[in-house]
């Protein structure tokens, strides 16, 4: 992973980064999705996302235990994404993975974290610098540490994302 995170991230021409990561790396990549430069990933193959998504800048994607973006989503810069960790609870300090999967039209804020094993629903929200530990709900707009549910979002969604930018 050292060339991908290291050169590959780093390269100014978006085809040229999708290109590496369906064919060196194994990634399911919708059309009209953008990956933006500096997002590193933890593993070869388990990631998937779909159409028109996006993941900004400096993102940490650990796709270990298998990472899954739907259509519509749009990931702020600087978040965390954790499919891995260690059970305290075990003698041996065990690792485990437990996938992550973020459904259609989810609206992840500026550095948040979410932790293994959660699901995030259709049209969720989850804000800025917020630490998701649980499942998030269908349109549910969740923030803080550890998030909580703050409000809802509008059912009614029916948007493309569509704001690549040049030397992203």
């Amino acid at each position: 992973m050292y060339v991908t995170n290291h050169i590959v991230t780093h390269l100014p021409s978006r085809r040229v980064r999708l290109t590496f990561y369906r064919r060196a790396l194994g990634f399911e990549i919708g059309s009209g999705s953008y990956i933006f430069m500096g997002a590193r990933f933890d593993s070869r193959h388990g990631f998937r996302m779909g159409r028109n998504s996006i993941v900004n800048e400096n993102c940490r994607l650990d796709n270990r235990g298998g990472l899954a973006i739907g259509d519509n989503v749009s990931i702020s810069a600087g978040t965390v994404i954790l499919t891995a960790d260690h059970d305290i609870q075990s003698a041996t300090f065990e690792g485990r993975n437990r996938p992550v999967e973020i459904a259609d039209y989810v609206f992840v804020g500026t550095r948040a974290t979410i932790l293994p094993g959660v699901r995030i629903g259709r049209g969720a929200v989850v804000g800025a610098c917020s630490l998701v530990t649980r499942d998030v709900a269908e349109y549910d707009v969740v923030a803080g540490v550890p998030a909580k549910t703050i409000g809802r979002r509008d059912s009614k969604l029916d948007y493309r994302i569509a704001y690549g930018r040049w030397l992203h």
